[in-house]
């Protein structure tokens, strides 16, 4: 995927491959609690979270948080606090949860009734690069279409060889200085 890029950095060019660069942006759509989850108020929201549905529960037991329903109760209940190591495991499950949840909103978002999703792609940072080694690269502006739901698996699944080939396609519609974005600073859209 170097493409000219040879030694990509060699000269002071800083940025991600655009794979990579497209695993992050969707990372950055995950948002929830701020609050930490050894506070009284980050705890008891995740586990609101977390017990409102049967998705929540199995991402408890993905998360190895296994206790009796007495003791969840209880942690509900704000009687008691759960120790460090499961406090530890109910933000992981809070986290896995929010990422099957914004996966799901981002398939049906991006593809947009088949109609896709305009991209903006930011070439690679060089203010670092002497000016005779610069290259010329302006941020570029694609409609990107049919491989959303591909992306999204391969960003829940940690497939970074699955995200490398979607953005093999989607340089494919940059256009003839496609290989001057096989690296970028970043990449984001409106959705």
């Amino acid at each position: 995927m170097a493409g000219r890029w040879m030694e990509f950095g060699k000269y002071g060019a800083a940025g991600a491959p655009g794979g990579e660069a497209l695993g992050i942006a969707m990372e950055g759509m995950v948002h929830g609690i701020s609050s930490p989850v050894d506070s009284e108020r980050g705890l008891a929201a995740r586990l609101n979270y977390l017990t409102k549905s049967d998705a929540g529960y199995e991402a408890m037991d993905r998360a190895g948080v296994h206790v009796s329903p007495r003791t969840l109760m209880a942690w509900l209940a704000e009687e008691r606090t759960p120790n460090k190591a499961n406090l530890a495991r109910l933000d992981a499950a809070y986290w896995d949860l929010r990422r099957r949840n914004v996966a799901a909103d981002l398939k049906h978002r991006l593809n947009n009734n088949g109609r896709g999703t305009r991209v903006e792609v930011n070439p690679v940072n060089q203010r670092g690069v002497e000016q005779k080694y610069r290259r010329d690269l302006a941020p570029r502006s694609v409609n990107v279409r049919g491989v959303w739901d591909r992306a999204v698996d391969a960003w829940m699944d940690d497939d970074q060889d699955e995200l490398d080939a979607v953005w093999d396609e989607v340089l494919d519609l940059i256009g003839s200085d496609y290989d001057g974005y096989s690296y970028v600073s970043s990449i984001g859209w409106s959705a």
